[in-house]
């Protein structure tokens, strides 16, 4: 009945060798933790509570920043906090002298809550980058911490900051 079947033994047994290199491939490579909470790393938690933060804090930027808080109370964005546009920032905390953070790319960054989205609330200032700016930066024309567009005479009277102060 079954005859010539060495060649289903031949592929029995090689499929038997990858199926073992397989288990002992994946016990060597994926960490004893793995699975403990679901589809994920379980000692990954514990990691990651071990890090110091790096996040200084909306206080510890309003200590030294005055004049940008007094400018965001003006606008939309006073309740905005710093680090989430200028991203972590706990490092020019504990050293502003020698740490200069980069400013943020507002074509970008402003795109991340303002591009329009039908899952936002209609309240919600949005816009399509691509028709509104033309390509230019958002800042060419908006002030980031006090973004609505005023004419001059506005500006200076309802600005506290000096020129030339600290950013």
């Amino acid at each position: 009945m079954f005859k010539d079947i060495e060649h289903l033994i031949r592929l029995a047994v090689v499929i038997a060798i990858l199926l073992v290199v397989f288990v002992l491939l994946r016990a060597a490579v994926v960490p004893k933790s793995f699975g403990q909470y679901g589809h994920y790393r379980g000692n990954a938690i514990a990691e990651i509570a071990a890090r110091t933060p790096a996040f200084a804090g909306h206080d510890v930027c309003e200590g030294c920043h005055t004049e940008v808080v007094d400018q965001k109370k003006l606008g939309r964005h006073a309740h905005v906090p710093c680090e989430a546009c200028h991203g972590a920032q706990g490092k020019h905390a504990d050293d502003p002298a020698s740490v200069k953070p980069q400013l943020p790319d507002t074509a970008v960054i402003c795109a991340r809550c303002h591009e329009a989205n039908s899952a936002k609330p209609k309240t919600f200032p949005q816009v399509v980058t691509a028709d509104h700016s033309g390509g230019l930066a958002c800042n060419t024309c908006h002030k980031p911490h006090r973004p609505k567009i005023e004419d001059d005479k506005e500006t200076k009277a309802a600005s506290p900051m000096p020129r030339g102060g600290k950013q």
